[in-house]
């Protein structure tokens, strides 16, 4: 079993600021594998729920070299867990071409559950993305720098 957690932010503002991921992917006794983070990009096409379908996809390609059968997601984005579990449509907004495109690779794996948790519980890949912004001293408003980070 692969366990996989990912996580988005977008700041200083959502829509139309920084963007950023975390992602962390363990093997069978929780090994980490793979923990990254990466810049998504700025402006008015950037959001939130971009970040966090730029994660999951992140996931789904890295994972996918790996042919894996059994691999478990959890994220903190109710949208990219509905909407990839079947639960909810997609609609529009300018994360729709990263739900489809996360959807086709969802489709060439044989077993993947999702889970949704929450936030507290993805202190990791949140610390991840903020740190990616932080190193390009974007100034937080939407969820004050360090809010999940301090411990």
């Amino acid at each position: 079993m692969i366990n996989a957690w990912f996580d988005g932010v977008c700041e200083p503002k959502n829509p139309g600021g920084h963007g950023a991921y975390g992602i962390y992917i363990a093997a069978f006794d929780n090994v980490p594998v793979c923990s990254r983070g990466k810049y998504v990009g700025y402006g008015a096409n950037i959001s939130n729920n971009v970040a966090e379908y730029t994660g999951f996809i992140d996931i789904l390609e890295t994972l996918a070299a790996y042919n894996k059968k059994n691999i478990h997601i959890r994220g903190d984005s109710n949208l990219v867990i509905q909407q990839m579990s079947g639960n909810w449509r997609i609609k529009q907004g300018l994360y729709v071409p990263y739900a489809l495109k996360a959807q086709k690779l969802l489709s060439k794996f044989r077993k993947v559950t999702l889970e949704w948790i929450p936030r507290e519980e993805n202190e990791i890949c949140d610390k991840l993305a903020k740190d990616v912004l932080r190193n390009k001293n974007i100034v937080f408003r939407i969820q004050p720098e360090g809010q999940l980070c301090q411990k």
